[in-house]
């Protein structure tokens, strides 16, 4: 079998490296060419445990190639972004351009699959589309939805453990996915109609939002209150039907934060617990911003002097280099604009920025007065702790019980 993907990003790359190592011969097709020329160097461009020797080996044994263009192949996956636009509604135009780009390629008997995080009937729309340029494929191809659900960090170990939810614009479609998807999945697949499996995906990623929401929100009622929010978390989730989660400074990534939009967007008058669970998100980031100018103006006032700002962590969850929508960004360009102190930015999973000047994380630690703990990286708990210094943790860095 061959098989192309569309797109070699956080998502995309794994899939393909783990599809080439079963035997499948793949194509992977990027518009980015540093993308392409690192690929088919057999190294990486993204951080993920093992995935650099696994890329090496499929590469080296040309079960994988990246290339600009796609091939004919017996299944076609698209696996690009959809992030929101204006009024968070979702913009679709990555995967339908993907889709057109492969349209000349198709033939009777393919196999295509939208991997992306689409709105409800957007499976639908692109077969539409298929079928308007090539009506002589209509009723021979098979067109389904498989969302992906794995955790940075961990991803090539979920790719083949967890279950899969596999929705056909039929039956036969469905059954087609399920048997490629059968080559490396070692999880359950559970067969259904496409927008279904199109909602499955926003719904559990709203899920998420929603939990996350409420310990975000604890941990600001806490603050007011004069309440330790990581001791009341561990109390309370000694009852046995509770389980709240950690705070953080937000919630950020190409899923949680931007998912729960699209029911939004296309239900308003129906999602209102996920429209709330949103706002609270995006308002702890601000929250945190603010906290952090507050102690800037106290420091001042208190010592004459201006402080030394460290705002430790970039990425939108600990270990990961992936700062998309991360809400430590925004942070941290909020204190830079706002506080006129100088301004220590860490991100210790990354080598360089377009915008901060990135400090190492124990010079940025030694030099502040002010810490703002913004990721619980794993490097940030090897630090000592320094009583002298303020220290604003957001993310329960210094809660030794959570080490």
């Amino acid at each position: 079998m061959k098989a192309v993907f569309m797109g070699l990003g956080y998502i995309g790359l794994p899939t393909a490296a783990v599809a080439a190592s079963k035997e499948i011969e793949v194509v992977g097709v990027d518009v980015n060419p540093e993308v392409v020329g690192t690929v088919n160097q057999g190294k990486i461009h993204i951080v993920e445990p093992d995935l650099d020797r696994l890329v090496k080996n499929v590469v080296e044994s040309g079960a994988l190639k990246a290339a600009m263009e796609p091939e004919k192949a017996d299944a076609f996956f698209i696996v690009v972004p959809t992030p929101f636009k204006q009024h968070h509604r979702a913009d679709i135009s990555y995967v339908e351009r993907a889709t057109r780009t492969v349209i000349p390629y198709l033939r009777e008997g393919n196999l295509f699959v939208i991997e992306s995080t689409s709105p409800v009937m957007t499976t639908e729309k692109m077969a539409e589309i298929i079928f308007k340029e090539r009506p002589e494929l209509r009723n021979k191809l098979y067109i389904a939805y498989c969302p992906e659900r794995v955790l940075p960090g961990n991803v090539l170990y979920e790719l083949e453990h967890n279950d899969r939810v596999i929705g056909g614009l039929n039956t036969e479609s469905a059954d087609r996915a399920a048997k490629f998807y059968g080559q490396f999945v070692k999880g359950r697949l559970h067969k259904t109609n496409a927008r279904t499996a199109e909602m499955c995906k926003l719904v559990e990623n709203s899920s998420r939002d929603v939990q996350i929401a409420l310990a975000n929100e604890l941990s600001m009622i806490c603050e007011k209150s004069g309440v330790d929010v990581w001791e009341l978390i561990e109390l309370a989730n000694k009852h046995p039907r509770v389980k709240i989660l950690h705070p953080g400074c937000g919630v950020g990534g190409h899923c949680i934060a931007v998912d729960p939009w699209f029911i939004v967007s296309d239900f308003p008058e129906q999602a209102r617990i996920i429209k709330r669970a949103r706002e609270t998100n995006d308002y702890k980031a601000d929250w945190c911003a603010n906290r952090t100018l507050e102690a800037c103006e106290e420091f001042i006032r208190k010592n004459g002097r201006e402080p030394v700002v460290a705002c430790m962590g970039l990425a939108f969850k600990p270990d990961i280099d992936d700062l998309r929508e991360s809400p430590a960004v925004y942070i941290a360009s909020r204190i830079i604009s706002e506080a006129k102190v100088e301004v220590l930015v860490v991100e210790p999973n990354i080598k360089q920025h377009k915008t901060f000047n990135l400090t190492p994380y124990q010079e940025a630690y030694r030099k502040a007065d002010i810490v703002a703990w913004l990721v619980r990286h794993q490097e940030f708990l090897t630090l000592p702790m320094d009583d002298n210094k303020i220290e604003l943790d957001f993310c329960g860095v210094k809660k030794t019980e959570l080490r």
